[in-house]
């Protein structure tokens, strides 16, 4: 029982609860009846049973108690051993540290003996090397003092070469400190033997290039390196990597790897790689590249041709710079855009003024063109004083030029030249100075206004002004200056696209900025004056000759018939031909505007128009018959204007159908019309007015109906 006890309080976690649990239903199951049935509750064993299992439990913990002082006593000693084992390595290591403290003072002993020994060695040793090396020297001077030929092998024997090199360096550097007189015939003797095995020098190291013998090559570049002419030999390494490259026409793809190539080998075989890589870029730049591009640009007999090519050749050599900085060539940083402005600095220089001369050659060209093909010969147009004057004759006397309907105006024109504009910008951008930029942009843009606002779009609304008819018109008037504004606003537009585009990043932190948007902004102002006067006099012109047809074509017994009881079925016909006239026009307005100008256009051709008809229907009389004539001509209009899709419009044709209803109602019906919604607000001398109209007004005493 103790054992089973023992593995339930070992669990875990241990639950108490759970523990006595199982005690009692050990207990009830003990006494369950045969057959499985329900146990009977007996609260004596079960006390017997805990009372039991607490003793049994109390033992257990009293065993547990015992076993635990024993483990306690054990660690104790384990404890102990343990520190004295601890104690003891301590020691060991302390006395191991000491040996090695020895042993390193030992060491260093030997160690400063050792460097004093190699430094007396070194003192005995290098008087000895060195009188042995002025020994040498001084047996190969003899025999270039002497008058006869070199027989030193040294000299005599080529595979020698580098020990010869090296020994004909040193006795040049003495023969320089030798006095003349003497020892001329030997200086001269030295030098010349100095120059042979120069040269020699310089053709092995062409012959190790040529088989890519690298380690020759550097070799040889050191020992050529205390030479003076080691110049030639970098010359030479420059002359043989350029063999057989920059051959094509597209030079600039080749010189990237042309550099990269040879940077790599140049930093193998050369001590001062940077330098060299220095002069083999400037080589390339004064020397091929060079001539490459001059050649391109020799001739700016076509303008067009050679600021395209300078513009394409200089953005090339600033990609080819910009790939090259990566390279090192020293501590210069400006060392490539120097290159760069040596070449282009005589174009660079005179650029704008070829670009300016283009520009100039080019949009005239472009207009000239446009106006050949409507076969117009350009006029020069000023407006007003003596000009509106003569307009006006030509109105009178009907020698009006309305030019078939034609604008003059070409969206390709001006595409064209915004095209060229743009271009322009971008090589005015690439080729200018940072100081020059402003001040060339500003000129581009001034030539581009000339030749798209003033010599185009102001021309063409000059000649729309002009082909508008003036004073009373008796023929449908040319009406093609709506699509005259149409096509102006276009052009402005692409104009202001472009201002901001490529204009405003070449000036937005300079003075010339704001004088730009001031110039822009004075030219637009100006065309939309003259927009707006156009707008205004054929505006003027439709409704003059809707009032020609209403004058020429309304007849008195339209509205006044001798047989009061026909019947009136359809609008008179100068109704008919004034709402067919009116139609065409608005198609033609929609068709040629739109946003805000068309509802403006709209908004006043509809007053007017307005004012037109009203004026007209003032001037007859009616009676019964004319009065539902009217008022079927003012349906009409009504209809008509609906088109406009103007409130206001709309409400003044309404109003004045109301009006019309005056000349119908029965006299004791007037003044309840009157004081309708639509007429109540109408000022009381037009509603007296209007009634005056009616054939019965004094017959059945009207005027006392509105007092």
């Amino acid at each position: 029982m103790l054992n089973q006890y023992l593995q339930e309080l070992e669990q875990d976690p241990f639950d108490g609860e759970e523990f006595v649990e199982r005690l009692a239903w050990r207990v009830n199951a003990s006494v369950s009846p045969p057959g499985g049935g329900d146990s009977a509750f007996n609260p004596d064993l079960l006390h017997t049973a805990f009372t039991q299992a607490i003793k049994d439990l109390q033992l257990l913990g009293e065993r547990t108690a015992k076993k635990s002082e024993r483990l306690e006593v054990a660690v104790k000693e384990e404890e102990v051993r343990h520190w004295h084992n601890v104690a003891q390595l301590l020691d060991k290591n302390r006395e191991a540290f000491q040996s090695f403290q020895g042993l390193d003072s030992r060491i260093n002993s030997v160690a400063t003996k050792v460097v004093h020994l190699g430094d007396q060695l070194e003192s005995v040793n290098t008087p000895r090397a060195r009188a042995v090396e002025a020994q040498r020297l001084m047996n190969h001077f003899a025999e270039f003092l002497s008058s006869g030929p070199l027989v030193s092998e040294v000299f005599t024997d080529k595979s020698q070469i580098y020990e010869a090199a090296d020994v004909i360096q040193k006795l040049h550097l003495i023969a320089q400190e030798l006095p003349s007189g003497k020892f001329e015939n030997a200086k001269q003797k030295i030098g010349e033997k100095y120059d042979e095995i120069e040269r020699s020098l310089i053709l092995e190291f062409i012959k190790a290039h040529r088989s890519t013998d690298k380690e020759r090559m550097k070799e040889i570049a050191a020992i050529l390196s205390h030479f003076k002419g080691y110049s030639q030999c970098v010359d030479a390494f420059i002359e043989e990597a350029q063999h057989g490259t920059l051959r094509s026409r597209d030079l600039f793809v080749e010189v990237l790897p042309l550099c990269t190539r040879s940077e790599e080998l140049i930093r193998q075989v050369f001590t001062n790689p940077d330098q060299v890589m220095a002069k083999f870029v400037l080589n390339i730049f004064q020397g091929q590249l060079q001539e490459h591009i001059q050649t391109r640009l020799e001739s700016k007999s076509i303008p067009e041709v050679y600021l395209r090519n300078l513009h394409e050749l200089y953005s090339q050599t600033q990609k080819l710079c910009s790939d090259l900085q990566y390279f090192d060539m020293g501590t210069d940083p400006n060392f490539l855009s120097k290159l760069t402005k040596s070449i282009f600095h005589r174009h660079l220089h005179s650029y704008i003024s070829v670009e300016t001369r283009y520009l100039r050659e080019k949009f005239n060209l472009i207009l000239s063109r446009y106006y050949e093909t409507k076969g117009h010969q350009k006029k020069n147009i000023q407006s007003g004083g003596i000009n509106e004057i003569r307009r006006n004759i030509q109105d009178v006397i009907g020698n009006k030029a309305t030019f078939g309907g034609e604008t003059f105006l070409s969206e390709e024109v001006a595409i064209s030249l915004l095209q060229e504009t743009k271009q322009a910008f971008k090589r005015c951008q690439m080729l200018s100075t940072p100081s020059d930029v402003q001040n060339n942009a500003v000129q581009i843009f001034d030539l581009l206004v000339k030749a798209l606002l003033l010599d185009h779009v102001d021309y063409a609304i000059e000649l729309g002004l002009q082909a508008i008819p003036s004073g009373e018109v008796k023929a449908p008037p040319e009406i093609s200056f709506f699509e005259v504004v149409h096509q102006s606003n276009s052009m402005v537009h692409l104009l202001e696209k472009l201002f901001h585009d490529s204009l405003v990043p070449l000036v937005i932190s300079t003075p010339k900025h704001g004088d730009c948007l001031q110039k822009k902004k004075q030219l637009q102002v100006s065309v939309e004056q003259k927009l707006d006067l156009g707008l205004d006099r054929t505006v003027n012109a439709v409704c003059s000759y809707a009032r020609h047809l209403l004058n020429s074509e309304q007849k008195r017994t339209d509205f006044k018939p001798d047989n009061d009881d026909i019947l009136i079925a359809n609008a008179t016909p100068a109704c008919q031909h004034v709402v067919r006239w009116i139609n065409s026009v608005l198609e033609k307005l929609r068709d040629s505007l739109d946003g805000h100008n068309l509802e403006s256009v709209l908004l006043e051709l509809g007053i007017r128009l307005h004012r037109t008809i009203f004026d007209h229907l003032m001037r007859f009389e009616y009676n019964t018959t004319g009065a539902m004539a009217v008022i079927c001509d003012v349906n009409d209009y009504r209809k008509c204007v609906t088109g406009f899709k103007v409130p206001l419009v709309n409400s003044l044709f309404d109003t004045l159908h109301t009006l019309c209803k005056l000349l119908q109602v029965s006299p004791e019906n007037l003044k309840q019309v009157c004081s309708g919604d639509q007429l109540s607000g109408l000022d009381r001398t037009v509603l007296a007015t209007f009634i005056q109209l009616r054939s019965d007004y004094k017959t059945a005493k009207l005027g006392n109906q509105l007092k």
